[in-house]
């Protein structure tokens, strides 16, 4: 993690960092970005000043995980954004068990200015790559792309799992390699191979479970929800050595249950 990241519970105690490797907070922070569509863009309110105002705001990105915004004059935003550049952006992680407070989310603090003209076409392809359907309405005078250069960064990533992220750390981080993956090979293992993430939490974990459900996966890892004699617990399973894509993730995994089932 980058050592602005920091991980405590709920009583503010700082606790023990994990043993089994994960990616950065930064890494995360990207992943999630890049993973997500729509964001919540609050500006500094013109009618209020001082007053945060808040926006559903669809977003692109750039290469270095920069927002791309295409926004109309008439917005209240864009006047807002006009008057004082300065915004965040929270984009939040589904929550696939209904616990909002559990799910990752992460915050873009920056100034959101309008893009100088050489570079608007490459903004233009990323954002129409993402959103077919604002082709009716990119060519109108009102419309305009911006973009936040991000200043800060904050991370949560569940349950006493926050931290800032240094700017510079996001803007060289990369996406998760599995990002686009992970939603399939999570309802994959959950669906059909239960069993086997109850014998990966014996065998890599050392937690004996009755039931096991995947609910994160990474390059270098997965985390898994687990059903015990004491309750329900989270655990964090390393993989047998870092993957890069779907099918190297296919392949580790079948290695790491042929190993547990081998063990007595």
């Amino acid at each position: 993690m980058s050592s602005s990241s920091n991980r405590h519970g709920g009583s503010g105690v700082a606790s023990k960092q994990p043993a089994v490797p994960e990616p950065s907070f930064s890494e995360r922070a990207r992943t999630l970005v890049h993973l997500g569509r729509i964001g919540s863009l609050s500006t500094i309110s013109r009618k209020q000043p001082g007053f945060p105002f808040g926006s559903v705001m669809p977003y692109g990105l750039d290469e270095r995980g920069r927002p791309i915004f295409l926004i109309s004059t008439m917005a209240m935003h864009t006047q807002n954004l006009q008057a004082d550049p300065r915004a965040s952006l929270l984009v939040t992680q589904h929550a696939g068990d209904g616990d909002p407070l559990g799910a990752s989310r992460v915050t873009l603090v920056g100034n959101v200015v309008t893009i100088p003209e050489p570079e608007v076409a490459d903004a233009r392809k990323l954002y129409l790559a993402r959103y077919a359907n604002s082709k009716y309405w990119v060519n109108f005078d009102d419309f305009s792309f911006y973009r936040m250069d991000v200043l800060d960064v904050y991370y949560v990533g569940g349950f006493g799992v926050m931290g800032w992220v240094r700017a510079s750390d996001y803007d060289h981080a990369q996406p998760d390699p599995l990002a686009d993956a992970a939603a399939g090979i999570i309802e994959h293992m959950n669906t059909d191979h239960r069993d086997a993430l109850v014998q990966l939490a014996r065998a890599h974990a050392g937690v004996e479970s009755q039931e096991a459900a995947m609910t994160s996966v990474d390059r270098l890892g997965f985390h898994a929800r687990l059903k015990t004699t004491d309750g329900m617990r989270g655990v964090r399973i390393a993989f047998l050595r870092e993957v890069g894509s779907a099918s190297e993730a296919r392949k580790v995994l079948v290695e790491m249950v042929q190993r547990a089932r081998q063990q007595p």
